[in-house]
């Protein structure tokens, strides 16, 4: 490295440093914020992260960690499954979703860019995963069918939500009986790309969710926290925002 001090070189260290993705580091990529208009539901009274590429690491050093692994074991998918992948991004998820269901299995990977669904979609058909189909969310709503899913997968992108208490009240019909969220997150505020554990329960709580499970997860960047619906889904009128 001819001619560059060491000055120099550590600034570009700094730099790579702050360039890791949104695995519970920093942000690798900023994609266009979208501005959220609640309607009848409470807005967010946090901050919201700006989305960010989810091209933070690759695939194979996830791997190396057993990220996925560990995840999916902790999340109980199992083979039969019908399970969806929200913020699916390049399909970290997905790809391995669909081979922990199998063949009865069914994967629905959901992204609200159009240009990565797309993306995705290819990915999906030069792999010949026959299990999973790609669809387009909105940022409020992610556009799934009723009473239809087992799990729907949350990694690393709640504390992109503008308007958490509207996703998650259209989110709950779209969950089986017994069909829980999976969330996996950094504890840390969600300007900086992470969710405290206390207002993720407290969001949930107040779209009519209870938690049932709460793991560390070192190797997936944070925590692994699952929640079930409880009783009626709230009116969006009657729903509070936390202040956590």
């Amino acid at each position: 490295m001819s001619g560059v001090t060491k000055k120099e070189i550590g600034l570009l260290s700094a730099l790579l440093l702050s360039l890791a993705g949104c695995d519970g580091s920093e942000p690798l990529i900023a994609r266009e914020t979208r501005k959220v208009d609640t309607g009848p539901f409470p807005a967010a009274d946090r901050p919201v992260a700006t989305i960010v590429s989810s091209r933070w690491s690759t695939e194979e050093a996830r791997d190396r960690v057993n990220e996925s692994e560990r995840v999916m074991q902790l999340a109980e998918i199992r083979p039969g499954m019908t399970v969806a992948d929200i913020g699916a991004g390049e399909g970290y998820y997905t790809i391995r979703l669909a081979r922990a269901v199998g063949a009865n299995g069914r994967v629905v990977a959901q992204d609200i860019m159009p240009e990565v669904r797309d993306q995705l979609a290819q990915r999906v058909i030069r792999e010949r995963l026959n299990n999973v189909s790609v669809r387009l969310g909105e940022p409020a709503d992610p556009k799934l069918p009723a009473n239809s899913f087992d799990r729907v997968m949350m990694v690393h992108m709640y504390h992109e939500i503008g308007a958490p208490y509207e996703f998650l009240w259209r989110l709950r019909p779209s969950l089986k009986a017994d069909g829980q969220v999976v969330v996996v997150d950094a504890n840390r505020p969600t300007q900086n790309h992470g969710t405290p554990p206390a207002l993720l329960r407290c969001e949930f709580a107040a779209v009519g969710y209870r938690q049932t499970a709460f793991i560390e997860t070192p190797n997936a960047g944070g925590y692994l926290a699952m929640f079930q619906p409880s009783g009626e889904r709230p009116e969006p009128g009657a729903i509070k925002a936390c202040r956590i």
